[in-house]
C-alpha cells in the first residue's frame, strides 16, 4: 500500500534492482530476492546523504528549540525532592 509520500508499506514486496539478478551470483544477496544496488549507486547516495548531513549541521538551532533546551535544564534543577534527576 502506498500512503501518496512516497513510502511503501513496509510488508509490501519491493522493487527489484535492474542492476543485478539473483542469477549473477554477486553478493550475499544472490538468490535471495533482496533487491540490490551496485557499489557505484551506494557510493554516491553515501556521498549525497554525507552532503546533506554536513549542510544541516551548518544551520542555526532555531530559537525555539534553543528556550525548550534552558526551559527543560530550568525544570531539571528544580527537582521536587531537591535531588538532582538523573540522566
Amino acid at each position: 500500500m502506498n500512503d501518496g509520500k512516497g513510502m511503501q508499506d513496509p510488508g509490501a514486496p519491493g522493487p527489484q534492482s535492474s542492476h543485478q539478478s539473483p542469477e549473477d551470483g554477486d553478493g550475499p544477496a544472490a538468490g535471495s530476492g533482496e533487491p540490490t544496488l551496485d557499489r557505484g549507486v551506494q557510493g554516491r547516495i553515501g556521498s549525497h546523504l554525507r552532503a546533506m548531513y554536513d549542510e544541516m549541521m551548518q544551520q542555526p538551532i532555531p530559537d525555539r528549540f534553543l528556550d525548550l533546551l534552558a526551559s527543560l535544564e530550568r525544570s531539571d534543577a528544580k527537582a521536587p525532592d531537591g535531588s538532582p534527576t538523573e540522566e
